[in-house]
């Protein structure tokens, strides 16, 4: 669990000799507790203090890394149990189980829907990143499938066998790619225990209660097998979210090292709706990664979208470069749409002049990632900030006249802006959703 900046300064040296940049150790000290700042910045801690701090600091969820490159997924590294006391900071893993046992054009054709559900949202892309290939049938039909996703995706990849022997073949070929090893049971101990040790490769433990589960984990460590990821049982949603919502106290608070390691969930068997609401809930609750074994893409979609909402830093606003964005074929009569760098509304208002087809300028002014009226009542988006965004992206150089579009909601601003500014303040639609129309009749 992560220290306090009075425990911090506990163990520093307490000379205030400002070689760290700060003008006194507790401000330092301050400044560790944030994560603002290295830890070797101090000249004069001592080692003893450096190990105790390392060590106490580290996150009560380790992090994992799944897969390799540009590909790869992190989980884990977690230090809060509620968003709003920090942030929550590697999202869960969300994968689409394939079983060995389909054809393979079925294989190709469900590759094929999980590669189109990719999508933009607010200037980030959101997309599956896992996939699992379950063996139901032979040893030959695992290896086959295996082969075919790895030559037709990039996904990191999920090997969903409990046999220790299949598994070591799959690691002789494809041990680089860095696969999730699904799972170590009670029962299979022993075999995985031998075979995985000194590879380094992430696995799944799984065990009917949170005492067999820490159990494993001791013996693992103790066998050099480091990289875990625990698997609540699936048998009751309630049960699942018990087990994740106990793990993540213990982890935090009783700082139970044996249960600090990302979790997986795996959905299965469930119809339409129902594998919706497991999902959100599971990623509301601390789930690290979620395996399904079916999907539609208006669930993905939503799925993807809560997962963005939640795992973005509460105190900071997602938010654009506050600059002058050019929409289409512009030329100097094309219209200029001034609005806030809060990513959402950004990407809303270019989505809607994208939809107009009418080639537009829009001007982003710097509100700290505020929305429009957010920030017109926090007096960041006013008369006077819109002039020093107009000046900035020198505005003039590309348009031949002294027009600007502003939303309704803040039409309250528009004669200040004109008496002040010298342009033409035009007052546009309350609601994004009347941009093109807008557009189109001006």
């Amino acid at each position: 669990m992560a220290l306090s900046g009075l425990e911090i300064y506990k163990l520093l040296p307490k000379t205030n000799c400002r070689e760290c940049g700060f003008s006194t150790c507790l401000a330092f000290a301050m400044q560790l507790a944030k994560k603002a700042v290295a830890l070797d910045k101090c000249p004069f801690l001592t080692e003893e203090s450096k190990k105790i701090l390392e060590e106490l600091n580290l996150p009560a969820i380790k992090l994992i890394t799944i897969g390799k490159n540009d590909q790869r997924v992190q989980i884990g590294n977690e230090n809060v149990l509620f968003r709003h006391e920090e942030r929550f900071y590697n999202p869960p893993g969300i994968g689409i189980i394939i079983n060995d046992d389909l054809a393979q054009t079925e294989v190709l054709n469900i590759i094929r829907k999980i590669k189109d559900l990719e999508f933009e949202r607010i200037g980030q892309r959101l997309k599956i990143e896992l996939l699992a290939i379950r063996n139901r049938s032979s040893e030959e039909n695992f290896l086959k499938t295996i082969d075919l996703v790895v030559h037709n995706t990039s996904f990191a990849l999920v090997l969903m066998c409990e046999e220790p022997r299949r598994v070591k073949k799959v690691l002789e070929l494809y041990k680089d790619l860095r696969p999730l090893i699904y799972r170590i049971t009670p029962d299979n101990f022993l075999q995985f225990s031998q075979l995985l040790k000194g590879d380094n490769v992430p696995v799944v433990v799984w065990s009917e209660d949170l005492e067999g589960i820490s159990y494993l984990t001791q013996q693992l460590n103790r066998n050099q097998i480091n990289e875990l990821v625990l698997e609540v049982s699936n048998k009751s949603p309630a049960f699942a979210l018990w087990q994740l919502t106990q793990i993540r106290r213990l982890s935090l608070k009783k700082k139970e090292r044996s249960l600090g390691y990302p979790v997986l969930v795996l959905i299965e068997n469930q119809d339409k709706d129902l594998s919706l609401l497991f999902t959100v809930s599971y990623i509301a609750k601390y789930a690290g990664i979620i395996l399904l074994d079916t999907f539609s893409p208006e669930d993905i979609f939503g799925i993807l979208t809560l997962r963005q909402n939640i795992y973005t830093d509460p105190q900071k606003p997602l938010q654009i470069e506050p600059k002058l964005y050019s929409i289409g074929s512009v030329n100097t009569y094309s219209p200029v749409l001034v609005t806030t760098n809060f990513s959402l509304t950004y990407y809303t208002v270019l989505g809607e002049v994208e939809a107009s087809r009418v080639p537009s300028y829009i001007l982003s002014v710097n509100t700290e990632g505020m929305s429009v009226l957010t920030a017109w009542a926090a007096e960041k988006f006013t008369p006077e900030s819109i002039i020093e965004a107009i000046e900035k992206s020198e505005l003039k150089k590309f348009v031949n006249h002294n027009r600007i579009i502003i939303p309704g909601y803040v039409a309250m601003m528009s004669g200040d802006l004109q008496e002040k500014s010298g342009w033409q303040v035009i007052v546009g639609p309350r609601e994004a959703a009347g941009i093109p129309r807008f557009l189109r009749d001006l």
